[in-house]
């Protein structure tokens, strides 16, 4: 089994600048780069938002349009090193903490499109770093690509 680096994207700059830097850690390494990306629903702050059926069978779909089109952005159509696309449900800490067991490395960027602007860590970065089972790199925001 292929050494294998992880990196999780959320569309945002700062997991833009994350996707090169593990792309180049994974090339270096002779590694799979596994690229993933996290995706919810949103619930109501007080009861379960009732969302249509219709809702949950577009996300996913969506969310690899998406994934796709940074990874071709960023790296290009033929990045020239083997890369693995996954769109996984449920909060993107867990999802990449849960992905990243028997990675070399899990890379993530220092914030993502949420939070607040002042915080250097974002929340779901700073969960990675406590919990993940493999080290850990946290591209900082505004890393040159």
């Amino acid at each position: 089994m292929a050494d294998v680096v992880v990196v999780g994207v959320d569309g945002s700059p700062g997991s833009s600048a994350a996707l090169r830097f593990a792309a180049e850690e994974a090339r270096l390494r002779g590694a799979v780069l596994r690229v993933l990306r996290a995706w919810t629903v949103p619930v109501g702050a007080y009861a379960p938002v009732p969302y249509p059926a219709e809702l949950y069978a577009e996300v996913a779909p969506q969310t690899e349009r998406l994934l796709r089109s940074q990874v071709a952005e960023v790296l290009g159509e033929e990045p020239g090193i083997p890369v693995d696309e996954r769109v996984v449900e449920g909060p993107p800490a867990k999802v990449l903490v849960d992905e990243a067991g028997g990675a070399i490395l899990l890379v993530v960027g220092s914030r993502g499109h949420g939070g607040f602007a002042g915080l250097l860590l974002g929340s779901t970065s700073a969960q990675v770093v406590h919990h993940a089972p493999c080290p850990v790199v946290v591209v900082p925001a505004g890393r040159p690509g």
